[in-house]
Formats: structure tokens, sequence, C-alpha cells
């Protein structure tokens, strides 16, 4: 039935709010904003560091960056925006590094780049290669851990405001000759230093941070956990909170790799002898974009010009 309601009429047809739009790449693609975005809300992860070989240091996590919670990115509606997806860093080699025994260090990971509001995560630092107080961790989004047997500088976070540094060895043992890497930074925390103790702790890779741009909480950009070596130790150091990996020691297990699309850094390597271990690849980046709900959408609704243009014409219909 026909009505007139301030000033519009036309069947009755309650007004409907277009949902907002949530796109998340695991890979890279292009976003292609709705008629009706005009500003964003992302989340944009880069690809984790990679773990060094022989007591390495933890890959550092990739950079992280959001404006959930602030100020919305503006963008031109219906247009079309690249995205890259960083890949996580290699993991340091067993022979043919720049180490001891060819040990080698990890590769730093790749950047996530948001081309609508020209956002560019930095990728994840390399952990430290061991026996060698020349082969620290390297600088990225957040930085790697230094390695372990000598003292040794965790990479520093750069450019700052995307993660941490990594941790510090002590090159103190654990006992006899036993050594462990220190942590790669994470988003929310350094990476933990390694000191003469065997625990997970030791050497453990810093925490992520929480963000539920999905509609879900979810940990992003963990720091990876430091490698052990040479004779038996029992536990790993724990990768951080957000896809970081596990460092690799004699007692335990062989380490991990970082989560996929999380941007979590690689373990360490550890050397059990008379082999160094390879070190873990960081995890790939994620990028995720919200466009917020548009306007209310009211099909079959008339404005009285258009009424009375149709009504003239002999086209209006009842």
């Amino acid at each position: 039935m026909a009505n007139s309601n301030g000033g519009v009429v036309g069947v009755d047809n309650p007004p409907v709010e277009q949902p907002a739009v949530i796109t998340t790449f695991n890979s890279s693609g292009t976003l292609t904003t709705t008629p009706y975005t005009t500003a964003i809300e992302y989340l944009v992860v880069a690809g984790g560091g990679g773990g060094g070989s022989r007591f390495g240091g933890g890959g550092g996590a990739g950079g992280y960056k959001t404006n959930v919670g602030g100020t919305p990115t503006p963008v031109s509606s219906g247009t079309g925006y690249s995205v890259t997806v960083g890949a996580g860093g290699a993991g340091g080699v067993t022979s043919g590094g720049q180490g001891t025994a060819g040990a080698g260090m990890g590769t730093k990971g790749s950047n996530s780049v948001l081309a609508a509001g020209s956002i560019t995560s930095t990728g994840g630092g390399s952990g430290g290669a061991g026996d060698s107080e020349s082969l620290s961790g390297f600088t990225g989004g957040s930085g790697g851990g230094g390695a372990g047997r000598f003292a040794t500088t965790g990479g520093l976070a750069a450019p700052t405001g995307q993660g941490n540094n990594g941790g510090n060895s002590s090159g103190t043992p654990l006992g006899g000759d036993v050594y462990r890497g220190a942590g790669g930074g994470g988003a929310g925390a350094a990476g933990s230093n390694s000191t003469g103790t065997d625990n997970t702790a030791n050497g453990a890779g810093g925490v992520g941070l929480e963000n539920s741009i999905t509609g879900s909480p979810v940990f992003y950009a963990g720091g990876g956990g430091g490698a052990g070596g040479a004779t038996a130790q029992s536990t790993n150091s724990a990768g951080g909170n957000g896809g970081g990996g596990d460092g690799s020691c004699t007692g335990a297990t062989t380490g991990s790799d970082g989560t996929a699309n999380t941007g979590g850094g690689g373990g360490g390597g550890a050397y059990i002898a008379p082999s160094n271990q390879v070190g873990k690849t960081g995890g790939s980046g994620i990028v995720v974009v919200k466009e917020p709900a548009g306007p209310f959408k009211c099909t079959g609704v008339w404005d009285m010009n258009a009424l009375y243009d149709n009504v003239k014409a002999g086209t209006w219909t009842t």
C-alpha cells in the first residue's frame, strides 16, 4: 500500500542497513571497496624472520600495524587497491653459512603492504647464528634474537612502532658446553634474553598482540624461541603467543616454524654434536580490512519529484 512519510512515498519497505564487509588476505591480491565505503579499518602484519642455526636466535615477528580502535583510514569507494602479503624468512642453513661450521643466520621476512592508505609493515629480523659474536640478531619489524655460546645482542625493531627488539644472549652455559640462543622480539614484548637456566622461558620469543578485526580475538606477531645445544636439555624455548615457533634443543622436539598468516618468527636451530640443526622458517603475514556498515538502503521508495514526473508521463503504477 502506498503511503506518505516526510515527502517520500512508495510501497511499504523497511530500510535495510548494508552490512560491514571484512576481507582477509592470506596471500597477495586486490581489495575492491564497496560503492559506499569511504574509510576502512585494517590489520597489516609482515612475514616473520627465520631462526638462526647452531644455538640460533629466534626470528623476529613481522611488523604489526593496525588502526582498529583508532581513526579510520580514508579511501575511495568502488576502487581497487593492491595488497601484498609478506612471506616468512627462511631458517638458517646448517652448512655454507657465515657462522661456525657453516651455521647460517635466518633470513628476514618480507614486507606486507596495503596500498589503501600506503600502509607498509616491515618483515621480521633474522635470528643470529651460533659461535660468532658478529652474527647477532638482525633488525626488522621486530628484531631477531642473538645466538648462544658468546654474548650477542638482539636485533632492533626498526622502523620503530611495529614491534620490539630481539633478546640478548649472555653466553652463559647451562652447565658444561650447553648454551641457548635468545628469543626474537614480538609485537607485544621484546624477546627474552638467554640465561643459564633450562626452562621454556629461557630465550623465549616475545609475545604478540591480540586483534579482533575479524570478529574474534586472535594473537599475531609472536617472536621465535632461541635454540639450545650442545648436550641434553629437557625443554625448548617457547615461541611467543601469536604464531612464534619454538626453538629446538637436544632433549626435546626439533622446534617449529612460525605459524602461517600470523607473522610469527621461526624457532632457532640447535647444535646437537657434531651437527648444526637448521633454523625454522618464519610465518607468512596477513592483511585484514574491515569496511564499515553502509547507509540504509530503501528500494522501491520514491521522492515527490519522481512521483510527479511519472504521474505526468503516465508511467506511475500503483
